[in-house]
């Protein structure tokens, strides 16, 4: 089964996003758990939740994936942010077991000017607080594109963090299509190679989902600026070869392109058409 779907609002609630994501031929999709930019999440409403996972079961939907606010930064030199996101991760992680068995995916943060080792040591440190054994979920880590003071560019970093968790069976990974290529990982060139390098740092195992985003910027920009696919510095070629890589296909991908709703729906015909 090709699981391809895109990143939708959650404000309407679980089974709307599920019917959003059938009117245009996804089978998963991506949500923020609250305001991107922002700290409060909505009351989960459990009708709401439970008719979702009857569809999501009836109708054969892929893992879904839940993106965590822009604003946790694990790593933050700042001790009431890292607060805040040790309360946003405990506060999600608790709602995620609403929906049993799916992602949560987050971007690892930024040391601002701590330097890479503190910065693992501290979102290290805050899974080890909000990890738990009885949890469903699988937390994933993001490949980042190395902007500003960013952790996660290279798959080193992300190793790194998995070493010093102690539950890091709940722990896989997010690559990011655009990231990985801005962070200077030539996916366009040698996919064969990078795969390979993943395989050796980090395990591909750990590779739970693929956000398909175009780079506007391109290779070893460090810019994190996503284009539409076949509209950026990947092209349409590359993006075909990942979405039928042995090593790739039965993954999720979650479109994350400038878009709106009628977008999605023309790049997932598009990449159900190129699929092999």
């Amino acid at each position: 089964m090709f699981k391809i779907g895109c990143h939708l609002s959650a404000s309407a609630g679980y089974v709307h996003m599920f019917k959003e994501a059938q009117s245009i031929g996804a089978n998963t999709f991506q949500f923020f758990t609250r305001n991107p930019r922002g700290g409060k999440a909505k009351a989960i409403d459990e009708n709401d939740v439970n008719e979702f996972n009857r569809l999501t079961k009836e109708n054969n939907f892929a893992q879904i994936l839940a993106h965590a606010p822009y604003t946790l930064n694990a790593c933050s030199e700042n001790e009431r942010t890292r607060e805040f996101a040790l309360e946003v991760f405990l506060d999600d992680l608790k709602r995620m077991e609403y929906t049993p068995n799916n992602l949560y995916n987050f971007h690892p943060g930024s040391h601002v000017g701590q330097g890479v080792e503190k910065g693992i040591e501290l979102i290290a440190h805050t899974l080890n607080s909000v990890l738990f054994e009885e949890m469903t979920t699988t937390v994933l880590l993001e490949t980042m594109a190395g902007k500003g003071s960013e952790v996660g560019r290279t798959f080193d970093e992300i190793r790194a963090i998995i070493d010093k968790v102690e539950l890091n069976n709940k722990l896989g990974v997010c690559l990011d299509t655009c990231h990985i290529y801005d962070g200077g990982y030539d996916i366009v060139n040698n996919l064969d190679g990078v795969l390979e390098e993943f395989d050796k740092i980090i395990g591909l195992d750990r590779l739970k989902a693929i956000h398909l985003n175009d780079s506007m910027f391109g290779f070893e920009s460090h810019k994190d600026r996503h284009a539409k696919i076949g509209k950026g510095h990947l092209a349409s070629d590359a993006i075909i070869k990942i979405i039928n890589h042995p090593k790739l296909r039965d993954l999720p991908f979650l479109l994350e392109t400038p878009n709106e709703l009628d977008g999605y729906a023309k790049e997932i015909a598009f990449l159900k058409e190129n699929r092999k």
